[in-house]
C-alpha cells in the first residue's frame, strides 16, 4: 500500500507543475512576501535584514522604529541567502543600542550564517569584556554555535552550545531561545528549524546580564570576532518562539527571496516548487498525510513484536563435489547425499535430506546411536564409560569393557521409547552401582580403573553438583524449576577486569533473596568470564559440546569450599539448624552425628567423632577470645542467624561444619 501511495503522489507532482506556475504568476503570491509589520504579534522587536545589494547602511527596525546607520567603506559584503547581499565579517563592527536583554526575561534570537570551517567568534554580540564579560552572545566554537548569558564569568554565566557542527561554507538558519528562568533548561538552540542537543559549560546565573555597550555584529564589543562568517536576517523577540514557528521562520525567509527574484535557478524552482506541493496544493498535502498515516501503521506493526526471519526453499538441491587436493576451486566428481557405507543403509523411501538423515539415525538396526548414548550416560554415573573412548567408537578407539551388557542397555534404551528418566532409574537401582566403593589392595592392583565393575563408582563431583550439595545439606537450595537466569555470589571484579566499556555485562550485582540460592544450573553464564567458584571444579564455559570433562585436584577447590561466600553461607546455615534442631540433640556427639548424616549419609565412627570434637573445642576456645572475628563471620552471606545463640558457640559450629563440608568424602561420589 505504501508503493501504491508513493506512486500517487509521483502522478500527482506531474500534475501540479501546470498549477504551480500559475502560483508564481498570481497577484495573491505577491501578498505572502511581506512580514508581519513591526508591532503585530509575531513581529520581532528588532529586525536587521541585511539584504541590500551594493548600499553602505544598515536598514532595521526596532520597536516599530525603521532606522538606517550609515556603514565604512571598507565594510565587506557577498552574497546573500534571502537577500542579493549579506554582512561579511572583516575589519568593520557595526553596532546598534538595541538588545538588551535581561536573565528574567524570555527572548529569541534568530540569524541566517554560512560560517567558516571549526568557525570560531562571536556573530552577535551585546557584551561588555571589561565588566566581567556581562552580557550575551550568540557564540561559535569549533564550528558549533551556542550562546553566553553572563553576569559575570565564568561563575555567574549560563553556556550552553550545539552538540552538532554547522556545515562549513553553508547557509544554516540558527536560533536560541530562552524563557528567563535563569536556569540553563530554559536555554535551547535551533539548527535549520530543529532543536538540537546541547553541551552545557555553565548554568548558574543569579544577577543581571544588562550592559551599557552596544549591540555589535561580528564580534563582542572588543574581541572575539566571528572572522569570514557570513551573517543575514538577525531577528530578537521578546518572547519564546515555538518551535514550529522557528521552523517557519527559516522556511519563509528564503522562500519569500525565491518568489521576488524575477530570475531562478533549476534547483531554485525544484526548492519552490517542493514547498507549493507541501504547503498550497491540497491534493499533494492529502496524498501525503495518506501517506505519513500508512508509514505510522507500518511503523506500529513493526514495533509490536519481533522480526522473524524466514527462510526460502532453494530452486534447486545443493550439492557437493570432491575437491581435488582439498582445493575449493578445483570441483571434481559431483557427490550425491548418502550415509557412509560401513553403516546401514537408508530404508527405502527416506528423503536423501536432514530429515531422512535424522530417521535414519533412529532406525532399530543403527548400530551408533543408541549405544553412544547409553555409553555418554553410563560415564556420567560411573565416571568412565562402558566404551571409555566416549568420543571415539571407531577402530582407533577403545573396545567396550562389557559389549553385551552395552547391546542390552542400547536395545532397551530403544525398546523404551528413548526414555532417559528410566534408563538413569535402572542404573542407580542396579546392584552394580549400589556397590560400595572400598577397594581392598589385591582387588586394586588387579583392576586400578575398575574396568570389571567390582566396586562403586568413585570420583569428583562436577562444580555443579558440589554446589547444589551445600546448599542441599544446608536447607538453602531452592528447588523451583524454571525462569530467567540467575547470579549468586561472585568475588568482585571478574566480570569488571574483561568487559568492554559498552558491554551490559560490564559490572557484576548478585541477585537476592532465592536468586542466590537457585540450582547451578541456571547461574548466568557470561562468556569471557564464567562462575569463578565452578571454573575452578573444571566446569566448562559451555562455548562448545564437551564429551567428557577434566578433573583436576589442585589447592584452590580447597580454598573454593572452605572460603567462598556460598560455601561458607551454606556452614552457618546448617550450623543455626544443628544448634535448633531438637532430633539432633545437645551434646557435641549427637550433634556431630546430625550433621555427618546430612553430609556423609554415615554415621561417623568413634574415632572420627573424637577427632570432631576435639576440632569443635579449639574453635569454641578460638571464638570465645576473638568475639569481632566471630561476629564477622556470621555476617557472610544474606541469610539471618538464630539470635538466641551466643555468637563464639555459633561461629564454632559453622567453621566445624565449613570442615566437614569440605570432606573428600562429602564432594566425592
Amino acid at each position: 500500500m505504501i508503493a501504491k501511495s508513493n506512486e500517487s503522489i509521483q502522478a500527482r507532482k506531474e500534475a501540479a507543475k501546470e498549477p504551480f506556475e500559475k502560483y508564481l504568476t498570481d497577484p495573491a503570491t505577491s501578498a505572502e512576501l511581506a512580514w508581519p509589520s513591526p508591532g503585530a504579534p509575531g513581529a520581532p522587536e528588532t529586525h536587521i535584514p541585511f539584504v541590500a545589494s551594493e548600499a553602505r547602511w544598515i536598514e532595521s527596525v526596532h520597536q516599530g522604529v525603521y532606522r538606517r546607520t550609515p556603514l565604512s567603506q571598507e565594510a565587506a559584503l557577498a552574497a546573500g541567502y534571502i537577500g542579493p547581499k549579506a554582512w561579511e565579517v572583516r575589519d568593520v563592527f557595526p553596532s546598534l543600542p538595541v538588545g538588551d536583554l535581561e536573565r528574567d526575561q524570555p527572548f529569541t534570537v534568530a540569524l541566517w550564517v554560512k560560517p567558516t570551517n571549526n568557525q570560531n567568534g562571536s556573530l552577535i554580540a551585546r557584551m561588555d569584556e571589561a565588566n566581567g564579560h556581562r552580557g550575551w552572545d550568540i557564540w561559535m566554537e569549533n564550528g558549533t554555535v551556542g550562546m553566553h548569558l553572563i553576569h559575570k564569568w565564568p561563575e555567574d554565566a549560563l553556556k550552553a552550545v550545539s552538540k552538532p557542527k554547522l556545515p562549513a561554507n553553508r547557509w544554516s538558519h540558527v536560533a536560541v531561545s530562552y524563557d528567563g528562568s535563569s536556569k540553563i533548561e530554559g536555554l535551547k538552540i535551533f539548527i535549520n528549524g530543529n532543536e538540537v542537543d546541547r553541551t552545557i559549560q555553565s548554568k548558574t546565573l543569579t544577577a543581571t546580564t544588562r550592559t551599557e555597550v552596544p549591540l555589535t555584529i561580528g564580534r563582542r564589543h572588543t574581541s572575539a570576532p566571528a572572522d569570514k562568517a557570513v551573517i543575514q536576517d538577525i531577528r530578537i523577540y521578546r518572547s519564546v518562539v515555538p518551535a514550529d514557528a522557528i521552523a517557519e521562520l527559516k522556511s519563509k525567509s528564503r522562500r519569500d527571496f525565491l518568489l521576488a527574484k524575477s530570475e531562478r535557478s533549476d534547483a531554485e524552482r525544484e526548492e519552490l516548487f517542493s514547498h507549493y506541493l507541501a504547503t498550497r496544493d491540497e491534493e499533494s498535502i492529502r496524498l501525503n498525510n495518506e501517506r505519513n498515516q500508512l508509514v505510522a501503521e507500518q511503523n506500529a506493526i513493526r514495533q509490536r513484536g519481533t522480526i522473524a526471519h524466514v527462510m526460502h526453499e532453494a530452486d534447486s538441491a545443493p550439492m557437493a563435489h570432491v575437491l581435488t587436493r582439498g582445493d575449493y576451486d578445483k570441483r571434481g566428481t559431483e557427490v550425491q547425499p548418502a550415509v557412509p557405507a560401513v553403516l546401514p543403509p537408508m530404508a527405502e523411501g527416506l528423503p536423501k535430506n536432514r530429515l531422512g538423515f535424522a530417521k535414519w539415525l533412529l532406525q532399530p538396526d543403527h548400530p551408533l546411536t543408541a549405544r553412544v548414548t547409553v555409553n555418554r550416560f553410563w560415564q556420567e554415573v560411573f565416571g568412565n564409560g562402558l566404551v571409555p573412548s566416549a568420543g571415539d567408537f571407531g577402530i582407533t578407539g577403545q573396545l567396550p569393557t562389557h559389549p553385551e551388557l552395552l547391546d542390552y542397555l542400547a536395545v532397551h534404551f530403544q525398546e523404551d521409547g528413548w526414555n532417559i528418566r528410566n534408563y538413569f532409574r535402572l542404573i542407580v537401582t542396579s546392584s552394580t552401582y549400589r556397590q560400595t566403593a572400598s577397594v581392598s589392595p589385591e582387588k586394586l592392583a588387579r583392576d586400578p580403573s575398575n574396568k570389571l565393575l567390582a566396586r562403586g563408582p568413585r570420583f569428583r563431583m562436577d562444580a555443579e553438583m558440589i554446589r547444589d550439595t551445600a546448599l542441599a545439606t544446608s536447607g538453602l537450595l531452592v528447588s523451583k524449576i524454571g525462569g530467567p537466569s540467575v547470579k549468586p555470589y561472585q568475588p568482585p571484579g571478574v566480570w569488571e577486569a574483561v568487559a568492554m566499556p559498552e558491554s551490559n555485562t560490564r559490572n557484576y550485582v548478585a541477585d537476592k533473596g532465592e536468586g542466590l540460592y537457585r540450582r547451578s544450573i541456571y547461574t548466568f553464564l557470561k562468556r569471557a568470564a564464567p562462575p569463578a567458584n565452578m571454573e575452578v571444579f573444571n566446569a566448562t564455559a559451555r562455548e562448545v559440546c564437551t564429551i567428557r570433562r577434566e578433573r583436576t585436584n589442585t589447592p584452590l577447590q580447597a580454598l573454593v569450599t572452605l572460603n567462598d561466600t556460598q560455601f561458607v553461607e551454606a556452614a552457618r546455615v546448617l550450623a543455626n539448624k544443628v544448634l535448633k534442631e531438637p532430633g539432633a540433640g545437645a551434646e557435641v556427639s549427637s550433634r556431630v552425628q546430625w550433621i555427618a548424616e546430612r553430609l556423609v549419609g554415615r554415621p561417623l565412627r568413634a574415632e572420627e567423632v573424637q577427632v570432631v570434637q576435639g576440632s569443635y573445642q579449639e574453635l569454641l576456645s578460638f571464638y570465645q577470645t576473638n568475639s569481632e572475628l566471630a561476629t564477622q563471620l556470621l555476617q557472610v552471606g544474606e541469610s539471618k542467624n538464630e539470635e538466641s545463640v551466643p555468637p563464639a558457640e555459633l561461629a564454632a559450629w559453622t567453621m566445624l561444619c565449613n570442615e566437614l563440608m569440605n570432606l573428600d568424602e562429602v564432594i566425592t561420589k
